[in-house]
């Protein structure tokens, strides 16, 4: 392990977002990120004509408690951009520690996402998964272009939430939160 740094100097900085210019290599990169734990959700849309879209997603954060809002991320080149960009809603669907093979389900390419899955139609009908540990259902506020990203930036107008245990990812494999013995032992 090297805790050097691994950015070089910034020369230019109007050419550092453009692709292809950073000297930073991609894999390497993508290791350190994966060093930090996320959670997992899917996150949901209906297309125009109501056909449900879902992926897995795990750069879901949030912005602002007051307004309540949140954010996740889709790269460029995903064939459900277009139903992500024109939907006025999405919901974000964080995922329990049971719910792994639902995680792997729907972060592959396919058109039968849903098929045996429970969910009902939320705001915008974008889905709200049966079973999840939490939704947040998302007005689409805005979108923002980062490198090989869109960023979605949304306003909650309804959520809800159990006391589940959440799935979480880093280094590239699922986990689960151990909460300190000492804190479950608090009143």
């Amino acid at each position: 392990m090297n805790n050097l740094p691994k950015h070089p100097a910034i020369r230019d900085p109007a050419n550092e977002l453009a692709s292809d210019n950073s000297s930073i290599d991609p894999r390497d990169f993508r290791n350190a990120l994966g060093t930090y734990a996320t959670g997992v959700t899917i996150i949901t849309a209906a297309s125009q004509d109501g056909k449900p879209y879902g992926l897995t997603c795990n750069s879901f954060a949030s912005v602002s408690l007051n307004p309540p809002l949140v954010l996740w991320s889709l790269v460029v080149y995903s064939s459900s951009l277009t139903v992500f960009q024109n939907a006025s809603h999405f919901t974000a669907n964080v995922l329990g520690a049971s719910q792994q093979a639902l995680a792997n389900k729907f972060a592959k390419s396919s058109d039968d996402k849903f098929t045996g899955v429970e969910w009902t139609p939320g705001l915008g009908n974008a889905p709200v998964l049966a079973d999840s540990v939490a939704n947040f259902q998302c007005r689409s506020v805005n979108r923002y272009y980062g490198g090989d990203h869109v960023i979605f930036l949304g306003a909650v107008e309804a959520y809800a939430y159990n006391s589940k245990d959440p799935l979480l990812f880093a280094r590239g494999t699922y986990g689960r939160f151990f909460a300190d013995d000492e804190r479950k032992k608090s009143p």
